[in-house]
């Protein structure tokens, strides 16, 4: 094994702080967001709050950002396969004769 496959990549306190603020911030804007209306958008707030939350968590306390290319592969791999499922699910549901 070489050196700099071996090396581990240390992370400031600071920046784990950081990240730790930015998930309660984030938390807090859930919060008061669901106290709004945001009309057919509701889902968008939220599923875009829940995002970056999930991306700064899999990012920094996983240490999915200094890790290798193949993390990115199966970290790539994973959001394409959600994204299939997501969309398959949605044209089930789009393609029912439901009326709302």
């Amino acid at each position: 094994m070489s050196e700099e496959a071996s090396a581990h990549h240390l992370i400031p306190v600071r920046v784990y702080v950081g990240i730790f603020g930015a998930l309660c911030v984030l938390t807090v804007i859930t919060v008061a967001a669901a106290q709004f209306d945001f009309g057919p958008l509701n889902n968008l707030v939220a599923l875009g709050i829940a995002t970056t939350k999930a991306a700064l968590v899999v990012l920094y306390f996983m240490h999915a950002r200094y890790s290798g290319k193949l993390t990115a592969l199966v970290i790539a791999a994973s959001v394409a396969f959600l994204i299939i499922l997501v969309f398959l699910t949605l044209t089930d549901y789009v393609s029912r004769g439901w009326s709302l």
